[in-house]
This record gives structure tokens, C-alpha cells and sequence, in this order.
């Protein structure tokens, strides 16, 4: 049986960390191509019912997040055939996959947002890669506002998640990740990333504490 992963349970001292004032909730990649049965993912035939149930958190910790005054940031992929790296092609080359079509291309509709999206004042970021702090201002909006936590969720636990976690922990901010409001589209992969960020750079909450934090 696999160990249980350590979670911030105590709702009090949850709260002091995350506090509204300084914390910002970041939802990564909630889009149509990573998210819904019609994008590009959910065509191939992919179970979306993780995502799914992750963005019913997702839903959940918007509202107390807006309710409370932290914070909300929104990640988006935002791509055209132009912007794909040379080493993004040269490694789908490498293991089999040239030519494979474009993820969250603009225009297709696979790019927007899917369930929950930015509303005016909310953080909303473009990126081209993984990390949305790679070729983005995200860090200078972040500092802008007094922000020094970030609490993540979205999608996949094991990449873009992932990415902007370590970037966002190497660039001196806190970070927790919502265990039960991200996904990955393979379950180990999911609790394979929460361990090992678990182990290097966050703290592990869940929906159901960080919603109680804020509403205390």
C-alpha cells in the first residue's frame, strides 16, 4: 500500500500561511484541449472524468478565494505552429510523434478557457511552455500585488502544474499545491508529482482546508 502523502490539515495555521492579503490562487491550463471530452485530448479518447472532478474543486476554491479578497491567477496555453520550439519538435521527433497537431492552437477553440475563467482583476497569463513564468510577465504581476504564496491547482499535476510550482518556488515564493484539485491523465503520474513536490518545494493541501482557511 502507498504511503499516504503528508497534508496541511490544521485550519488555523493554514490560514496564517495562506493569508488573502499576500496569496494568490493559480489555476493552470483549465482549457478546452487539456479539459473537455471535445478538445484535442478528450478526442483521442482520453478519460476526462479526473479533470472533471478536479475543476469541481477548482470551481469551489474560486469562489472562496474571490469571497476572501486573495488573489486569482488563470495560466493559459496559447500557441501557433510559429511558436513551437526546436526542441519541443526535435524530442515528439525523437520519440515517434512528428507532426503530431498542435495543442491549445489560437483559433481553434481548443485554446479557451473551459469551466472557470478570469473575470476583471484577476491575474491572466499566456505562456508558450510549460512553466507560466517562462517568457511571461507573470512574476511581475505577482510582485505588483504584495504576493509572496501561491496556491496551485489545474492541469497536469505532472507538467505545467509541476513547472510553475518549482519556477514559482525557485523564484522565493511559498507554494501549495491542492492535491485534489489538479489532475494528471495517468493516476501515478499525479501522485508521483504530489511526492516528489511534496518533498522539494510545497506544502500539500486540500480543497476542503484552504476553503475552510478562507472562510474563517
Amino acid at each position: 500500500m502507498a504511503e499516504a502523502l503528508p497534508h496541511v490539515a490544521d485550519v488555523a495555521a493554514l490560514g496564517a500561511m495562506i493569508a488573502p492579503a499576500r496569496t494568490a490562487l493559480i489555476v493552470v491550463d483549465v482549457q478546452v484541449d487539456f479539459a473537455s471530452p471535445q478538445g484535442l485530448i478528450g478526442r483521442h479518447g482520453t478519460d476526462m472524468s479526473p479533470a472533471e472532478a478536479a475543476i469541481d474543486r477548482i470551481e469551489a476554491l474560486v469562489a472562496a478565494a474571490r469571497k476572501a479578497g486573495a488573489s486569482v491567477g488563470f495560466m493559459r496555453v496559447m500557441t501557433r505552429p510559429e511558436t513551437d520550439s526546436n526542441a519541443l519538435k526535435t524530442w515528439m521527433a525523437r520519440r515517434g510523434t512528428p507532426g503530431s497537431e498542435g495543442i491549445c492552437r489560437i483559433g481553434s477553440g481548443g485554446e479557451d478557457y473551459y469551466r472557470v475563467h478570469p473575470e476583471p482583476g484577476d491575474i491572466a497569463v499566456s505562456k508558450l511552455a510549460y512553466s507560466s513564468f517562462h517568457g511571461t510577465d507573470f512574476e511581475q504581476q505577482l510582485r505588483a500585488r504584495g504576493i509572496d504564496t501561491l496556491v496551485m491547482t489545474g492541469l497536469t499535476t505532472d507538467c505545467c502544474v509541476d513547472s510553475t510550482t518549482r519556477d514559482a518556488f525557485h523564484r522565493d515564493f511559498h507554494t501549495f499545491v491542492v492535491s485534489d484539485a489538479c489532475a494528471s491523465f495517468d493516476e501515478a503520474l499525479h501522485t508521483g508529482a504530489l511526492h516528489a513536490l511534496s518533498q522539494h518545494t510545497s506544502l500539500l493541501v486540500t480543497t476542503e482546508a484552504v476553503v475552510a482557511a478562507w472562510s474563517a
